[in-house]
């Protein structure tokens, strides 16, 4: 796979409560020198990055991050200011207390109403594979894809760990044709971009992709091969 179609499935990301707007800023040069597939940014931060990089730029924000148990009305306000502001993108985490309570209904319906003030928007749906039993996940699949959202998300990166590839094949199994996958948190080496890239996820969420990239002797010679042509 080359450097390209890698950073062509990368969600560049940085989510972290201290992030100044010169970090921000950075990232989003990055992504547009990289082509990555979006950034992803607190949500207090699109309209600025919509201000300055207009439609070159896709946006994507968290709504709900990264615990999940706000109310329904509150995470419906959170996306339509996303989308009012400029994101093109939404990154959703799923109420894990209604989970653990066994109302898969209710989640189901939150992800509905979610979608539905996204509109023709990207819902992707963070469950925090870290804290779910595998029937737990699998129940989830359904709720995601029942409830018509684009894509489901194994993590916010914020949780007791991050994507793994057996949650990546489980989510093959069990969601729906029309759903995609997003691998996130826990990628710390170029092995493991590579590793979910390969597994085939639409998206990979991570704030180091580039950067290992970047690191990697195979990847610069790639990279310096076809600046020449």
């Amino acid at each position: 796979m080359t450097r390209e179609e890698i950073l062509s499935k990368v969600d560049h990301t940085l989510l972290k409560a201290v992030s100044s707007w010169d970090q921000i800023q950075k990232i989003c040069d990055e992504a547009l020198e990289n082509k990555t597939a979006s950034v992803c940014v607190p949500p207090c931060y699109a309209a600025r990055i919509k201000e300055k990089y207009g439609e070159s730029l896709n946006i994507c924000v968290v709504v709900g991050f990264p615990l999940g148990y706000e109310i329904t009305e509150a995470k419906v306000l959170e996306a339509e200011c996303a989308v009012r502001d400029g994101a093109s993108e939404v990154d959703m985490v799923i109420n894990i207390t209604d989970v653990k309570n066994g109302d898969f209904d209710k989640v189901t319906s939150e992800i509905r109403a979610l979608k539905k003030a996204v509109g023709s928007k990207v819902l992707k749906v963070i469950i925090e594979t870290c804290y779910l039993t595998e029937e737990e996940k699998i129940r989830l699949c359904s709720c995601v894809t029942e409830a018509g959202a684009d894509f489901i998300k194994t993590s916010t990166g914020f949780g007791t760990g991050g994507a793994t590839l057996e949650d990546i094949r489980l989510f093959k199994k069990y969601i729906g044709p029309g759903v995609k996958i997003k691998a996130a948190g826990g990628m710390k080496t170029l092995e493991d971009v590579l590793a979910f890239a390969n597994e085939g996820v639409d998206r990979l969420g991570t704030s180091s992709a580039l950067r290992l990239l970047d690191e990697s002797e195979e990847y610069r010679k790639q990279q310096k091969f076809l600046h020449k042509y």
